[in-house]
C-alpha cells in the first residue's frame, strides 16, 4: 500500500496543493466578477483564463476547465463527454455552481462551489435570505464535516458511500450524481480513477488523494448544491488538501 506518508507523496504534496490553490483562487475571483446579465459562457471563459494565468497548463477533465450551471440547471449531472455550457444569463437572484479541473504537469486540482446571488450581488452563506439556498449550503458543510468525523484509516469507499447517502436521504435530500457516487481518486489518467460507490471495498487510505463532492437537492426541487474538496491522510488522519 502506498499512502500519503510514502516518500513520493511527501515530495509532491506541495505540487498538488499549489494546483488546488489555483482552483480555490479562481472561485474567489469568480465571486468578485460574476454579476447579473453575464452568461455562463462568459463565466466559463473567465474562470479558465484565470486558472491559466495562475499557473495551470491545461484542464484534465475532457479539456474542460470550468463546468458552470445556474438556476434550474444546477440539478444537472453529466459527464464531461456530454457537457455543453449553456448561454443562460445570470439573474438578479440566482444560484450558480462552478466545478473546476485545473492541471499542471499532470498534477490535478478538483474544486467546486455553489455561489448565491441576491439583489444583484454575491452573498456570503451567512447572509443568504433564500432559506432553501442557505440550507443547501449548510447541508453541504455538514456532509464535509461528517466525512472528517466518520472516516478513519480503515474506512472503505463503499462504507463512506452508504453512510453519506443514508445521511443525505434522512436529511430530506437526494444524491443528484449521474453515477450515484460521491467522489473519486486523484490519479494521472482519468481511466485509473476509482469511485466512492457500491462494491468498491478498497480502503480510502489506499489512494493518495480523493475528492468528496456530494451533489444534492431537496426532493422535487429545481435547485442543486455542490461542494468539492480534495482530501488525503497525513499521519493516519484525514485532512483537506
Amino acid at each position: 500500500m502506498k499512502g500519503i506518508n510514502s516518500i513520493f507523496s511527501v515530495e509532491v504534496i506541495l505540487e498538488y496543493r499549489e494546483v488546488q490553490q489555483i482552483a480555490k483562487d479562481t472561485i474567489a475571483y469568480a465571486k468578485r466578477v460574476i454579476n447579473p446579465g453575464m452568461n455562463l459562457l462568459q463565466v466559463r471563459k473567465l474562470c479558465e483564463q484565470k486558472m491559466l494565468e495562475l499557473g495551470a497548463d491545461s484542464f484534465w477533465y475532457w479539456d474542460i476547465g470550468a463546468f458552470v450551471f445556474a438556476g434550474d440547471e444546477t440539478t444537472i449531472s453529466v459527464s464531461g463527454k456530454q457537457y455543453i455550457t449553456s448561454n443562460r444569463t445570470i439573474a438578479e437572484n440566482d444560484i450558480i455552481t462552478i466545478d473546476l479541473s485545473p492541471q499542471n504537469g499532470n498534477i490535478w486540482g478538483d474544486y467546486a462551489r455553489t455561489i448565491i446571488i441576491e439583489n444583484g450581488v454575491v452573498v456570503d452563506k451567512a447572509d443568504v435570505c433564500n432559506e432553501e439556498w442557505k440550507n443547501g449550503l449548510l447541508m453541504e458543510d455538514m456532509l464535509h464535516s461528517e466525512l472528517l468525523k466518520f472516516v478513519n484509516f480503515n474506512t472503505t469507499f463503499e462504507e463512506l458511500y452508504f453512510h453519506i447517502n443514508e445521511l443525505i436521504t434522512k436529511s430530506g435530500y437526494v444524491n443528484l450524481d449521474f453515477m450515484g457516487n460521491l467522489g473519486h481518486s486523484i490519479v494521472k489518467e482519468k481511466s485509473d480513477r476509482v469511485y466512492t460507490e457500491k462494491r468498491n471495498v478498497q480502503r480510502l487510505s489506499n489512494v493518495t488523494y480523493f475528492t468528496f463532492e456530494p451533489h444534492i437537492s431537496i426532493h422535487g426541487s429545481k435547485y442543486g448544491f455542490k461542494k468539492e474538496n480534495i482530501y488525503y491522510f497525513q499521519n493516519g488522519k484525514l485532512i483537506e488538501l
